[in-house]
């Protein structure tokens, strides 16, 4: 079929085609433009996203008569299989405060302190190494930022939260009784670890999620 008879087809004149051909064609030259610059950045910053490649690159496409917006940037990066895979970000969860067991009111909201042992806060953090992840039980004192005790196992069971505070009370001063603070998750709540305080004589408080807003005990 000859080029008239596809225009007589579509509907159009012999001079609207040949401009569209002109333009899928500069479409074509503006995408090779594109991915040689993009890959070419790339090898210095690998994890170089879309968005901040869209704009490095406005400059040199200007110069070019290159005019391409964010969307067709996307589009051209797509077609090519230019896009970054997304980055694997997984983690362990070390906080469930979704539980049934009590939780304590705020002490510690607008306290001013003036020195050690008047809080300490306990927290759970992880740890990623080659053979997986290891938990991290803290017990930090509020004033001195000086961790007090603090234990290191491979479950997030509250039998390693139970041995940090172990550790901050046997070396605790007989007439300290430091407000304890936590984000209430399921380790600190649990009857043991409260069981633990109690024994010591240290005041319970625990904290939702780190808001400093608590709920008194039922």
């Amino acid at each position: 079929m000859t080029v008239s008879g596809v225009c007589r087809k579509m509907g159009i004149t012999r001079q609207n085609y040949y401009a569209r051909r002109k333009v899928r064609q500069r479409q074509r030259v503006d995408a090779g433009l594109v991915a040689a610059l993009v890959v070419a950045e790339r090898q210095l910053q690998p994890r170089l996203g879309t968005r901040k490649l869209h704009l490095m690159l406005q400059g040199v496409l200007a110069q070019q008569g290159v005019v391409l917006g964010r969307d067709r940037f996307l589009e051209v990066l797509r077609a090519r299989e230019l896009l970054l895979a997304p980055k694997l970000t997984e983690y362990p969860c070390t906080t469930n405060s979704q539980h049934s067991l009590p939780v304590f009111t705020n002490q510690i909201k607008d306290l001013v302190l003036s020195q050690p042992n008047e809080v300490w806060v306990s927290d759970l953090t992880y740890l990623r190494t080659e053979e997986g992840f290891l938990y991290l039980s803290l017990v930090t004192d509020k004033y001195s930022r000086k961790v007090v005790g603090y234990y290191c196992g491979d479950t997030l069971e509250a039998a390693g939260c139970i041995q940090a505070l172990g550790m901050a009370l046997k070396d605790l001063p007989a007439r300290s009784h430091p407000i304890h603070h936590s984000d209430q998750g399921s380790q600190y709540c649990c009857h043991e670890y409260v069981n633990a305080l109690a024994v010591r004589g240290a005041e319970d408080q625990h904290d939702r999620a780190g808001s400093l807003r608590g709920e008194r005990a039922g």
